[in-house]
């Protein structure tokens, strides 16, 4: 089995390193999450305590 210089082992790494940054990048900014639109006021429900 031939050996790889070290240079090409070098390369590999970083090719390795720089498409796992990309695909978690890609992967960080595709979902665009809108925010919810709820009611930011609670509702106060009455209660009636009978003692």
């Amino acid at each position: 089995m031939p050996q790889m210089a070290p240079l090409n082992w070098l390369i590999l790494f970083m090719y390795f390193i720089l498409m796992f940054y990309l695909f978690n990048t890609l992967n960080y900014f595709a979902f665009l999450t809108s925010p919810k639109k709820e009611n930011l006021f609670f509702s106060k429900k009455n209660i009636s305590w009978k003692w």
